[in-house]
């Protein structure tokens, strides 16, 4: 959802054109974004973080609540703005990208989120690294000594970026054993949320090989 239709407009027409992206729908207004959201049961919401007031925020964090959207892809023209990327991930959002961005950064961006990834830039990512790092924790450690052969590749998957659900087919695993698997993790290494458990397997080299393989015929929500 962005408030300059022209804005909008071009985006879409990115997504439709050379992204290989179906787009189910677009709002231009706050209150016509969830029931939208809802009927059409996008993979991917595209999501202007720039609204006054802490508009775009609130909605993140309603999709995620009543909607059940994980995937959200903020646009923003602050990447460099440390407490827009705080509010952010707690709300629930995957990643974001500049509006100065180029069309196939977009769609890359959109295809890697539809995929189970996180994305940021560089300074974004720098931003993260600073205020999700475990208070105390060495900038580079090993976690071989507490964790598991199976744990050390549940850290790895996650650190690349990989949902619980990404994870279980990956590894071929049941949901509700990677989701123990996951717990036992951050009880391990010390970590309270998944953010942290990816700066953590970053800082210990891990997640660093290997790349999204993309979401073709992604659905989005713009």
């Amino acid at each position: 959802m962005e408030s300059s239709p022209l804005l909008r407009a071009g985006i879409r027409s990115a997504l439709d054109g050379e992204g290989g992206i179906e787009v189910v729908g677009q709002a231009g207004e706050a209150d016509h974004v969830l029931p939208m959201v809802v009927g059409a049961a996008p993979d991917v919401v595209l999501m202007d973080l720039d609204l006054p007031d802490s508009g775009s925020m609130e909605l993140c964090r309603t999709l995620v609540r009543e909607a059940g959207i994980r995937g959200i892809l903020g646009m923003t023209g602050r990447c460099d703005d440390a407490e827009l990327v705080r509010s952010a991930l707690l709300t629930g959002v995957r990643g974001y990208v500049s509006k100065s961005a180029r069309a196939h950064e977009i769609v890359g961006a959109v295809h890697m989120v539809g995929s189970g990834f996180m994305v940021a830039g560089d300074v974004a990512a720098r931003l993260m690294t600073g205020m999700l790092r475990v208070p105390g924790r060495p900038t580079e450690h090993d976690p071989d000594p507490v964790l598991t052969r199976r744990e050390r590749e549940i850290l790895e998957l996650v650190a690349r970026g990989y949902d619980n659900r990404r994870i279980a087919r990956a590894l071929t695993l049941a949901d509700k054993t990677v989701r123990n698997h996951v717990s036992a993790v951050f009880s391990k290494i010390g970590v309270n949320c998944r953010a942290q458990a990816v700066v953590y397997g970053r800082e210990a080299g891990m997640g660093l090989t290997g790349g999204p393989r993309g979401a073709r015929g992604a659905r989005g929500q713009w």
